[in-house]
Parts: structure tokens; C-alpha cells; sequence
């Protein structure tokens, strides 16, 4: 095999820094060692892999398509050696992983915190990377590898990804108590010709909150009068709390400023509105003890 680990291991370390010289320490060699390396690579290859772009070096789409499959392959070789108690100092070898998880915003923010407490009470040193994003940019680095697991609030459209069922979750309609729709009621009932007079604010898209409202509400109302996008759920509260307009979120989302009165669950003739949470990983990826633990803890949980 004229492929060798070590090229594999420069390779990644190269596109995640962006150069020759930020991914030398990360691979223990000199900045020369680590490009003579990568060009060694790229001769047995017969390909470039990267766009030199001054002195940053940038994944061509021949580089992007190999970094999920180096990543796998060093994962199934880490596997091996944990498997065999090899490649490890006594210390390291007692040593908790470190998991890298990517969550979409609604989950990153208001659910995966306690989740992650949780699982570090259970497991002592236990540690958690998190990267927080929306549902395609998680689903996007769960692909790309980047992250172990991905926790996200809608479809997957990556073809290498697994998407499971995770959970269900409550969406809740939500405005300001004095919008001119409640008519001076906010424990008014809403019929579905009302609702479609309203202006929603909405999620960017590409956030699965956004996918997710679409699904729920479209059956219903046929269509949304947009109001304002914004690219977070703490800025969309905030527009409902001034009166900008109604929006549907994350029950967890929202709780704390309907307990506040600063915002009202408005009640409608729709059915009780859910969506499905979803638990993702690249379909290569070689999962270790402590990974598998950490999703079987999130699926009881």
C-alpha cells in the first residue's frame, strides 16, 4: 500500500488549518516536513488536492472529496488500537475521549446543555466539544467528519449521512400579548383565517426550525405572510415581544418569556404542532466506546 496513515493524518491537519505551517505542531513536524508530506501524498495521488491561495491552501473539490474518507479510515484505525490497547500511555489509556458534537441552533442552545451535564455526571471527566449551527451546516460537518455525531431539528439532505429519530419536540405559536390579531384577548382562540392574516418572522433559510414550521403550518394555512428573517431564535423572540409579528418555535424556546407574560402562547384551532429531533452520523464513522455510550445516553434520555 503506497498510502501511508501518516500522509492522512498531514492531510487532514493541513485542511483544518489551512496551512502548512498552522498544521505542523498539530502533526509534531516541521513546517518543510509537514509540505514535503502533502506533496508526497499529492505525487502518489497523481492529484491535487489543494488551491494555493498565497500563502493559505484550500481543499480543491478532488481534496473535499477525500477528507471524509481519510477521516474514516484514521477512525477505523483508532478503533483498532483501542480495541488492542495499543498506541496508548498508561495515563492516556485511562483518559476519557474527547467527543466532538454538532447541534443545530434550537437544540444547541436550550437542550444540549443539560444533556451534556447529565452525561458528565455519569461519567466522570467525561469531555464534550460542541459546534452549534444551523440544521445544514451540522449535517454539512457531520459529512465532512468534522464532528463525531450531529443533533438536528430537521431533514438531512447529505447522502452519506444516517439520520435516526431522536425525540419529539413541541413547537409553540407565540406573539406579543397586545397584538392587534388577539384583539385586546390574549386567551382568544385563533381560526385558521386569522392566522393567515398574520406576519411571520422566520428562521434563515436552512435552519431546520424554519423547515420544520413550514411542515407543521403550510397543511393548515396553504402559505405564510412573511414578515422578517432573522438568523437566530433569540433575535425572532424579541421581534414577537415587540409586535412584529407571530412566530412558531421551540416550546423550550419560548417558555421563558411566556412565563414572563412577555410574550403569549396563542391558542388556535390547529392540532398540537411537533416536529421530529433528529440524531445523525457519516455512515463510515467508526464509532468508539465512548461515542456509542454517549448515543445510547442521548436516545434514554
Amino acid at each position: 500500500m503506497r498510502i501511508t496513515l501518516r500522509q492522512l493524518a498531514i492531510f487532514i491537519a493541513v485542511a483544518d488549518a489551512g496551512s502548512t505551517a498552522a498544521a505542523a505542531p498539530h502533526v509534531a513536524l516541521s513546517q518543510s516536513a509537514t509540505s514535503a508530506a502533502l506533496n508526497e501524498l499529492e505525487a502518489v495521488l497523481e492529484a491535487r488536492l489543494f488551491d494555493r491561495v498565497g500563502t493559505r491552501l484550500v481543499l480543491n473539490d478532488t481534496g473535499r472529496g477525500l477528507l471524509p474518507q481519510a477521516r474514516a479510515v484514521l477512525d477505523g484505525a483508532a478503533a483498532i488500537e483501542r480495541d488492542f490497547g495499543l498506541g496508548a500511555t498508561a495515563r492516556e489509556a485511562g483518559a476519557p475521549s474527547r467527543l466532538r458534537v454538532g447541534a443545530s441552533t434550537t437544540i444547541g442552545n436550550y437542550l444540549l446543555p443539560t444533556l451534556i451535564a447529565d452525561w458528565q455526571r455519569s461519567r466522570a471527566g467525561a469531555q464534550v466539544e460542541v459546534q452549534i449551527a444551523n440544521t445544514g451546516a451540522v449535517a454539512a460537518s457531520v459529512a465532512r467528519m468534522e464532528v463525531d455525531v450531529g443533533l438536528i431539528e430537521g431533514p438531512c439532505h447529505e447522502p452519506d449521512v444516517v439520520a435516526q429519530p431522536w425525540r419529539e419536540e413541541e413547537l409553540a405559536i407565540v406573539c406579543a400579548p397586545s397584538h392587534p390579531l388577539l384583539g385586546g384577548d390574549p386567551a382568544r382562540r385563533l381560526n385558521v383565517a386569522t392566522l393567515r392574516q398574520a406576519a411571520w418572522l422566520l428562521r434563515e433559510p436552512g435552519s431546520g426550525t424554519r423547515e420544520a414550521v413550514e411542515q407543521a403550518l403550510l397543511p393548515h394555512l396553504n402559505a405564510l405572510r412573511e414578515g422578517l428573517h432573522f438568523g437566530g431564535t433569540e433575535a425572532i423572540k424579541q421581534a414577537a415581544v415587540e409586535g412584529l409579528g407571530f412566530t412558531c418555535l421551540s416550546l423550550a424556546a419560548v417558555q421563558d418569556l411566556v412565563a414572563l407574560d412577555r410574550l403569549v402562547r396563542v391558542r388556535t384551532t390547529l392540532p398540537r404542532l411537533k416536529r421530529p429531533l433528529w440524531l445523525v452520523h457519516h455512515r463510515r464513522k467508526q464509532f468508539s466506546r465512548s461515542l456509542a455510550a454517549f448515543i445510547d445516553f442521548c436516545r434514554q434520555g
